[in-house]
């Protein structure tokens, strides 16, 4: 009886592990649909009417994939630029912006604040984490190191260039290390790196 609450346990264990992966994607998707389907309410009690409500709906997909073809092909574009240029008049409301608007981009893979990727002995020598180089100042560098799972927390430190180890990998990789908790390492040579200890030039 004891093996079997035992056996039971460790299965029971395992499918939940198996299942998590499965339920963060149900989770994002439950998410972007509470988003829409509110969106489709707040446009149908005005209009009460289930024609002009889709055609909103469309028309605002629409745009919004717009404004993200000319960001990408163009990288600006004039109404955001005067949005920009309005809430930089605003003294809090600027700096709330400016942060939030660094903070997205240090994980977009298209426009990346990220410089380079590093690796740099943490909390003591012989313990490596990952950090992404968000500045430069002379021999001096500026990094952000993420925390496992959620690499949208962590510290920034200063930090000289001699004391890190350049990387290989690219945003997308080094942030899926990070959220897999190191599981997902797709560049093993990384690891075999920093026992050479190749200094960042």
């Amino acid at each position: 009886m004891l093996n079997f609450i035992k056996a039971s346990l460790k299965y029971f264990i395992v499918g939940i592990l198996a299942l998590i992966p499965v339920v963060i994607v149900i989770q994002v998707l439950v998410f972007l649909e509470t988003i829409l389907r509110e969106f489709f309410v707040y446009i149908y009690g005005y209009s009460n009417n289930i024609l002009i409500t889709v055609l909103a709906f469309t028309f605002s997909f629409i745009a919004i994939a717009y404004i993200g073809y000319r960001i990408t092909k163009f990288e600006k574009l004039w109404l955001l630029s005067q949005v920009e240029v309005l809430i930089n008049q605003i003294p809090m409301i600027r700096t709330i912006y400016r942060v939030s608007k660094k903070m997205v981009n240090l994980f977009s893979q298209e426009k990346s604040v990220a410089k380079e990727i590093i690796f740099i002995e943490y909390p003591k020598e012989g313990l490596w984490v990952p950090g992404y180089v968000t500045n430069k100042a002379g021999e001096m560098l500026v990094v952000y190191v993420p925390t496992s799972p959620n690499p949208t927390s962590g510290f920034t430190i200063v930090v000289h260039r001699s004391r890190v180890v350049k990387s290989s990998m690219d945003i997308e990789a080094v942030t899926s290390f990070i959220v897999s908790v190191g599981v997902d390492l797709p560049q093993k040579e990384e690891l075999e790196k920093l026992a050479d200890v190749n200094r960042i030039e």
